[in-house]
This record gives structure tokens, sequence and C-alpha cells, in this order.
């Protein structure tokens, strides 16, 4: 086996290789994710809502269901996700559309 010293040589080796040769990624990290990034939201969702029983608490003095509750959070994450994006697009400078139409 390599040890950690030698492999983090290579590693660091490497890195400068894509850099010197100009192979890094086309668009941001976020833009990157962002599709992967809602996918999991889906699915995690999709888990609340079959593995959540049919409780409910009182919010308010009103009964709502627990697995809305859970949809809300995870829902509030993707909001956030996309927020994010979409921020990261106007810093940059483009907001992704096409300006001749």
């Amino acid at each position: 086996m390599p040890s950690a010293r030698r492999l983090s040589g290579n590693l660091e080796i490497a890195a400068k290789k894509r850099r010197a040769e100009g192979l890094q990624s086309s668009g941001s990290d976020l833009e990157r994710k962002y599709w992967p990034a809602l996918a999991l939201f889906a699915v995690l969702g999709l888990l609340g809502w079959f593995t959540i029983g049919e409780g409910a608490v009182t919010v308010f003095g009103r009964p709502v269901e627990i697995r809305l509750v859970a949809l809300l959070v995870i829902g509030s994450f993707a909001l956030r996700t996309a927020l994010a994006r979409q921020a990261d697009r106007i810093r940059h400078g483009g907001d992704g559309q096409d300006r001749d139409h």
C-alpha cells in the first residue's frame, strides 16, 4: 500500500497537470451539482412521505400532518439550493438564458 505522503504527492501532481492542460470543469460547482441535489431532495421527500406515520401535530391550534412538516423542511433546503444557484449566476454576470430571444 502506498503511504499517505506518497498518495498526497500524487494527488497534487495530478491537480497541477489538470490545471496545466486546461481540463477544468465547465461551469461552476453549483451548476454542476444543482440537478443531482434536487433529485436527491425529491428522493428524500418521497422517503419521508412513505416512512413517516400518519400522525398529526398541533400548529397554532390546528392539526397538521407530520408528513407535511418533514416535506416543508426538505422543501426549504431545496429552495435554499435554488436560491444559491440563482445568486451564483447573478454574481458571475449571467442568468443562463439566451439573450437573443
